[in-house]
């Protein structure tokens, strides 16, 4: 039958359940929770369970059901001898989707399965749509993103990803106030993008008739909280950027930022050594993750790898590679199968340096599967980081880099603010208008010396799951319009 066809079947359905007393949006129900229900099983003990019905097969005298409930499914039994006539009569008026209520006592079939023989029965909600293949999922991994409600309806996989990812939210929370942390809360509106390089969306105030932007990054405001003396905070919010999309990009993102007073690099890198074997113990139950369609093992046990920068560089391009002149280092990446970009500017950053960073980018980084610490960047790339004392071509940072990703950077962060001015004015460019006048004026105040880190939360879910595609861990991804 065509849709419409089904529509009206279940239509027709719902009229004969009202004429019969049934209603198909009833109220509130008590019931237990499915998996409770399996967990307490007793033979012929009486229980009450709601939720979705996945299967129905007719067999005249007793009918069965699958019914699934968020939880746990279920075999529900219908005996004619064991229901009023009308509700057995009834019985014949549900469809696959809907959603009902039942009680009755709890059975084991000759086969060995838990089973409910239904005494009475309520309709909870009449579903008029008809489920994709008798709930076999939505083929087209599309429409799964567009109708995730539907997706959750039918794939226990899905719903359980999503359930882990509220567990690990929780988790990050635990952890970091068991550490002394504090959460706050920060602008998502905001008069200027601030705290990374990249394109915000613009939106305008009309009760104070001024534009502003969605924010990109909270770090800003949660230094400013640094310098009024909250010395250990962390966010856990949404950030915005008006860029790609990809399998690894999504333009409206979570992210968890952590800041210490009196903290730096290394206090980062002792928090992501503590936060990721907490998180694989408490929610996954296994610190080894198998990531990706090759199921690569990554073990989140630490310590991680620490290496730096250019030692990396060195070891893949050879330990003469920052000698070298730049069309030779352009020869050498082509030999090594670097696809380099035509364009290699960037305002402040040599064209040397940025077929360094392209060569790590598509050689190096995406080779480094297992939890590893870059460190010691190149100061160009990350203006609101101290530099390294022994070398201030270089900044006190690192990268931390999972199946080939970026998960995050950790900072020592600048509080000088001359030298902090002095970076913002050399990554503005002519736009001075971009420089943050208020927060330097509040590092001019003093902000104590700080560690500074910002994950990505659904990224971070990626490699947890072993799920390759943000998509499939974001509720309701961007998409395009239908």
């Amino acid at each position: 039958m065509e849709t419409n066809e089904y529509r009206e079947q279940r239509l027709q359905s719902m009229r004969t359940l009202k004429e019969m007393g049934y209603d198909p949006y009833g109220c509130k129900y008590d019931h237990d929770d499915l998996v409770k229900v399996r967990a307490e099983f007793e033979e012929g003990k009486s229980a009450r369970v709601a939720g979705r019905l996945m299967t129905i097969r007719r067999m005249g005298k007793m009918n069965f059901c699958t019914m699934n409930d968020g939880t746990d499914r279920f075999q529900l039994i219908f005996k004619r001898d064991e229901l009023s006539e009308t509700a057995f009569a009834a019985f014949k008026q549900l469809n696959l989707g809907d959603i009902i209520g039942a009680e009755g006592s709890l059975f084991t079939t000759q086969k060995g399965e838990k089973s409910l023989v239904v005494k009475e029965w309520t309709m909870l909600a009449k579903a008029l749509g008809q489920p994709p293949e008798k709930f076999h999922g939505l083929a087209d991994q599309e429409e799964r993103y567009r109708r995730r409600y539907v997706d959750l309806m039918t794939n226990d996989e899905s719903r359980e990803r999503f359930f882990t990812r509220s567990k690990l939210l929780m988790e990050i929370r635990k952890y970091l106030w068991g550490k002394g942390f504090v959460e706050v809360e920060t602008p998502i509106l905001q008069d200027q993008a601030g705290g990374a390089a990249a394109k915000p969306f613009y939106s305008h105030f009309n009760a104070l008739d001024k534009d502003c932007v969605m924010r990109i990054a909270p770090e800003l405001y949660l230094k400013r909280l640094l310098v009024g003396g909250m010395n250990k905070v962390f966010e856990l919010g949404k950030d915005f950027r008006n860029e790609g999309i990809d399998r690894t990009h999504n333009p409206e993102f979570t992210v968890c930022e952590i800041y210490e007073a009196y903290g730096d690099r290394t206090s980062m890198e002792a928090i992501m050594e503590g936060l990721l074997p907490h998180l694989c113990d408490t929610v996954i139950g296994k610190r080894v993750i198998e990531y990706g369609d090759d199921k690569t093992p990554i073990d989140f046990t630490p310590p991680y790898r620490r290496v730096a920068y250019k030692d990396l560089v060195k070891d893949l391009m050879g330990e003469d590679w920052f000698d070298l002149d730049f069309e030779t280092q352009l020869a050498r990446a082509k030999a090594k199968g670097a696809e380099t970009s035509t364009n290699l500017e960037l305002d402040g950053v040599t064209t040397e340096l940025m077929l360094t960073h392209e060569v790590y980018d598509k050689l190096i980084e995406r080779n480094l599967m297992q939890p590893t610490f870059v460190t010691r960047i190149p100061h160009e790339f990350v203006p609101l980081a101290k530099t390294c004392k022994d070398d201030p071509s270089l900044v006190d940072v690192f990268e931390f880099v999972v199946a080939g990703r970026e998960l995050c950077p950790g900072y020592t962060e600048q509080n000088d603010p001359l030298e902090q001015r002095k970076a913002l004015e050399n990554q503005a460019g002519e736009d001075t208008e971009k420089i943050d006048e208020d927060f330097i004026s509040a590092l001019e105040c003093g902000m104590p010396p700080t560690g500074g880190l910002g994950f990505g939360v659904d990224r971070l879910v990626m490699f947890l799951t072993g799920t390759d595609s943000i998509r499939d861990v974001v509720l309701f991804p961007q998409l395009k319009r239908a």
